[in-house]
């Protein structure tokens, strides 16, 4: 836990590169300001304080205040980044849609969200009883409580014969 909350993962120093410090760093969050000099990681061995950064080959370089050479960067390998979640209202965040619980726009409840799932054409939520929902229905949110989702006819609709309610 974080001074504002719960901290979120957001990356994985992958390796040591080359024998100056640096550390090739896996971004998981997709923010590469996260990655902004200043910032300040939690990681299970104290906090890390980014020095400078650069893209580099689909992962990015990263030199630590203190990491000044090859032995020490190497000494991180492994280790995952922690840090406290963005405030940014116009996105929609993973922490903030598992546990919601999910109604349409005319006030019926579909479940609640268990995960969200990588899909090509749009993220997924899961819902507890293994329902699916596209992200691009959500049409609004309030962060761990509640996603109003405007799907289709029959996108959520019980089957006959399926055990659910409203079947036979």
């Amino acid at each position: 836990m974080g001074p504002d909350g719960p901290l979120l993962e957001v990356g994985r120093v992958a390796k040591a590169h080359g024998l100056t410090g640096e550390v090739a760093v896996d971004l998981w969050s997709g923010r590469p300001e996260r990655l902004a000099p200043g910032v300040v990681f939690t990681t299970d061995d104290g906090d890390l304080q980014v020095a400078t950064t650069r893209a580099h080959q689909g992962r990015y370089l990263v030199r630590f205040e203190g990491i000044v050479d090859r032995s020490g960067a190497a000494a991180l390998r492994g280790r995952v980044l922690r840090a406290p979640p963005l405030d940014d209202p116009d996105t929609l965040w993973v922490h903030e849609l598992v546990g919601a619980d999910v109604v349409s726009v005319d006030g019926r409840s579909f479940g609640t969200v268990v995960a969200v799932e990588a899909n090509p054409a749009s993220d997924l939520l899961v819902l507890d009883g293994g329902r699916l929902v596209p992200l691009r229905f959500v049409v609004d949110h309030e962060p761990g409580t509640r996603v109003t989702v405007d799907v289709p006819p029959g996108l959520l609709d019980d089957e006959p014969g399926s055990g659910r309610p409203g079947g036979n």
